[in-house]
Order: structure tokens, then C-alpha cells, then sequence
């Protein structure tokens, strides 16, 4: 047993599954003797589900990392490159890409019995586009043990500063001995070509943080689509039970109708056993005192003949 193997196995977990699996290597590995293991096993931190999510589409899609990775290459080589068309071409795929896959590894979580919403999807795809824009990000992407989703950086850092610093500054020209105004010449060419580098490299950095403050407003709209969206999810939740608690309420308040009927009607029928009892009784005393009346008066009878 190593670490790789244990993070392997314990990564390809459900989040709920990961802390006790965890735990049971690490006591397996004390059993065994080796403390460094165990302790390094107890470190290993559970993923967050959208972490979760990433992992498992590189899991049950590997045909998908190379793909994705080597869309990263062409897209920094297009960055470094200035090449607009690649650009506007690359850029158009990789949105197709991460939609695509976004909505795959969200169809492999509810296969794998873990729905999941629009915002956990969203974080899924914030990772894919890190991945896409730097290297580091890719490959540990690609391992498929992240813990939790991975930022997307703004822009190609990588290809903005190789763009910035390919083009050296223009040779000064050499001076050139008893040729005065040659020299004059020279000097305001060599000049001029140091103006158009700076205004050129002005530019350049001009249009690169236009495009990362379009990153960073588009990364905003995001971030509160996605707050949006778990609000809204939340809000649902919270809607479904209130309206299954209003569900609960109305069924027992017409169990409490059904009673409160059965109860008047049984109180009607006591009502009119008492009523009937009552003219019962009242009837069967009028005929014991008619009963005991003819007895008394025979028996008063014979007494006045003695």
C-alpha cells in the first residue's frame, strides 16, 4: 500500500464515502506499522462535490484530458502567436468544449446517483477553463484528485509574457567615423525605431488589459449568475418544503374536518338516544304509577269492608 494508490482509490469515492475509507487506510496502514503513511493518509483533505464532479469526469472520460490539454497548447501557442483567426477559431471550440463537457459531468454525477445543479456546473467548468489556460492547472486537473474546484486566471499568463518580452529592442547603429551627418541620421532612425517599439509594446499592453478587464467582467457576470443560480436552487428547496408542510397541514386539517363531522354526528345520535331514553323513562314512570294506583285502591277497598 502507497499513498498514490490510497489517493487513487479514495478520490474515485462519493464525497459522503471519502472520510471513512479514508480513515479505515489510514488505520490499516498503522496496523502495518507504517506511522508516516497513516499520518499521510489522515491529511488527505475530502473533495468538495464540484471537486468531486472534475474528478470523475477525468475518471470515466480519460479520452477527454488529452483532448482538452492539447486545446490549451493551441490556445497559448495562438496568445503568443497574435494569430487573430486561430483565436476567434480556438476560442469559439473551447466555449463549445467546456459547455459540453460541463453538461457530461453532470450527467455522470446523476448516473452515479449524486444530482447536482447549474452552480456545481458552473465550478466544473471554471476548473476546465483553468486547466485550459495554464499548464500546472491542466496537469493537476488531469490527476484526478482535486479538493476542490480550481480558479480560472485571466487571460493566458503565460503567452502575455512571452508576447510582452519576444520582440529585443532595436541594435543601436554603430558610429561611424568622419560621417557627421550620416551619424545624425542614424541616431534619429534609431530613435525613431525605439519610439515605435514602445508605442508598439504600449499598445500591446494596452489591448492585453482591455482583454483581461473583459475576462474579469465576464468572470463577475459569472460568479453572480452562479450565486444567482444557488439562490435559486435554494430558494426552490425551501418553496418544496414549505409547500410540502402546507401539504402535511391541509391533509390533517381535513383528517380534523373528517373528525370534527363524525364527532357532531355521533353527539346527534347521543342527543336522540337521550332524548328517546328520557320519554322512555318518563313513560315507564307514568305506568308504575298507574300500576301501583290499582293496586292501592282494591287493597284500600276491602279494608273499609272489615
Amino acid at each position: 500500500m502507497d499513498l498514490d494508490a490510497v489517493a487513487d482509490e479514495l478520490y474515485g469515492l462519493r464525497p459522503e464515502e471519502f472520510v471513512a475509507a479514508r480513515d479505515r487506510r489510514a488505520l490499516d496502514a498503522r496496523k502495518a506499522g507504517d506511522q508516516a503513511l497513516a499520518k499521510e493518509i489522515g491529511a488527505l483533505r475530502r473533495p468538495s462535490l464540484a471537486a468531486w464532479v472534475s474528478n470523475l469526469l477525468v475518471r470515466r472520460q480519460p479520452e477527454e484530458v488529452q483532448s482538452l490539454l492539447g486545446l490549451g497548447e493551441e490556445l497559448r501557442r495562438a496568445h503568443r502567436e497574435l494569430n487573430g483567426t486561430q483565436l476567434r477559431k480556438l476560442a469559439r471550440r473551447q466555449n463549445e468544449v467546456i459547455g459540453a463537457l460541463g453538461r457530461q459531468a453532470r450527467q455522470l454525477a446523476a448516473q452515479a446517483g449524486h444530482p447536482v445543479g447549474e452552480g456545481v456546473q458552473r465550478e466544473v467548468e471554471e476548473t476546465l477553463h483553468a486547466a485550459l489556460a495554464d499548464p500546472d492547472a491542466g496537469r493537476e486537473w488531469a490527476a484526478g484528485r482535486l479538493v476542490k474546484p480550481l480558479s480560472s486566471v485571466i487571460g493566458f499568463p503565460a503567452a502575455d509574457e512571452a508576447l510582452l518580452g519576444r520582440r529585443p529592442a532595436p541594435e543601436p547603429r554603430k558610429p561611424t567615423r568622419g560621417k557627421g551627418r550620416e551619424e545624425d541620421e542614424g541616431r534619429r532612425e534609431d530613435a525613431a525605431l525605439h519610439e515605435d517599439k514602445a508605442r508598439e509594446d504600449e499598445e500591446q499592453r494596452r489591448r492585453l488589459a482591455e482583454a483581461r478587464e473583459a475576462e474579469r467582467e465576464l468572470r463577475a457576470h459569472e460568479e453572480a449568475a452562479d450565486a444567482a443560480a444557488r439562490a435559486l436552487e435554494e430558494a426552490g428547496a425551501r418553496l418544496a418544503d414549505a409547500e410540502e408542510g402546507v401539504r402535511e397541514l391541509r391533509e390533517r386539517l381535513r383528517d380534523a374536518e373528517e373528525d370534527q363531522q363524525r364527532a357532531r354526528a355521533a353527539e346527534r345520535d347521543a342527543r336522540d338516544r337521550e332524548r328517546r331514553a328520557g320519554r322512555a323513562v318518563r313513560e315507564a314512570r307514568r305506568r308504575a304509577e298507574k300500576a301501583a294506583a290499582r293496586v292501592e285502591r282494591p287493597a284500600a277497598g276491602a279494608g273499609s269492608r272489615g
